[in-house]
């Protein structure tokens, strides 16, 4: 969705100073992203140091959307009973022992017909206190990332690998991620997106089963399970308010995002 003349390019001028980055306007549309072509099935890599540009093994590139994950399965011509049934499993949840250690489970947070998924990695203290994810700063960058692209907070839908904090907000583990997953493959069911917008090295490894670095994921075009939803991946918040200097990459993913978007669109 491009801004509109006036009111709207001062806007979204807003949102980019927000990001930290100049104002600047393209001559032609961004050129869209190369596709990324699938490789062999492979389980999601375990979880290493916290840093997007962390060197490891490349591997696929499509998730697999695996059939029968185990999840309670509620008529699909009632969507938001669908919705209730999955939310009220994963509020219960005790498979694995996070559980333990839990405020609350984050279910995720939005339009549950949104046409665009933000997925991230899982909860941090202030979104366990309060069961929402993306809160604080990294939430608010979030948020400018979102309103940039022409895609508010309030018109997508929010989501994490996990469902709970991880202790001291350390990374997951590949058995918390294999329990935890089919979570957010039924939600990306029941949404039936046209665009997942991934951030983060974790989150993008898990859900596209690679273990390659989120520096080679960006830049590419993925398609997510056998409807072949668009997948962009990006730089975590959190790992941008460290490292400012990549957001411009992470505005290029943005731009490329939403010319994904206005050609799904498009085409529908």
């Amino acid at each position: 969705m491009s801004a509109s003349p006036g009111g709207g390019g001062a806007r979204r001028a807003q949102y980019l100073a927000a990001l930290g980055i100049d104002l600047w306007r393209a001559r032609s549309r961004p050129a869209p992203l190369p596709a990324q072509a699938p490789g062999p099935t492979q389980g999601a890599a375990p979880a290493r140091a916290r840093t997007p540009e962390a060197a490891v093994a490349s591997g696929p590139l499509r998730s697999p959307a695996p059939e029968g994950v185990g999840l309670e399965t509620a008529d699909p011509a009632d969507g938001q009973g669908s919705w209730q049934a999955l939310q009220s499993e994963v509020s219960g949840c005790r498979r694995c022992g996070l559980c333990e250690s839990r405020t609350q489970t984050v279910f995720g947070v939005g339009n549950r017909r949104a046409d665009v998924l933000v997925v991230g990695e899982a909860p941090g203290a202030e979104e366990d206190r309060q069961g929402e994810p993306f809160v604080g700063r990294a939430g608010q960058l979030l948020n400018a990332m979102l309103r940039a692209m022409g895609r508010p907070r309030e018109s997508v839908f929010i989501a994490n690998i996990l469902k709970c904090r991880p202790p001291g907000n350390r990374d997951p583990s590949p058995a918390e991620v294999a329990s935890c997953l089919p979570y957010l493959h039924r939600q990306i069911e029941l949404l039936s997106p046209r665009l997942i917008l991934v951030v983060g090295r974790i989150a993008a490894q898990s859900l596209l089963a690679t273990g390659t670095s989120v520096g080679r994921l960006r830049g590419h075009l993925h398609r997510y399970g056998a409807a072949g939803i668009a997948l962009v991946v990006t730089y975590h918040p959190a790992y941008l308010l460290r490292s400012p200097g990549d957001k411009r990459r992470a505005w290029a993913d943005l731009k490329a995002a939403r010319a994904q978007f206005s050609d799904a669109a498009a085409g529908a």
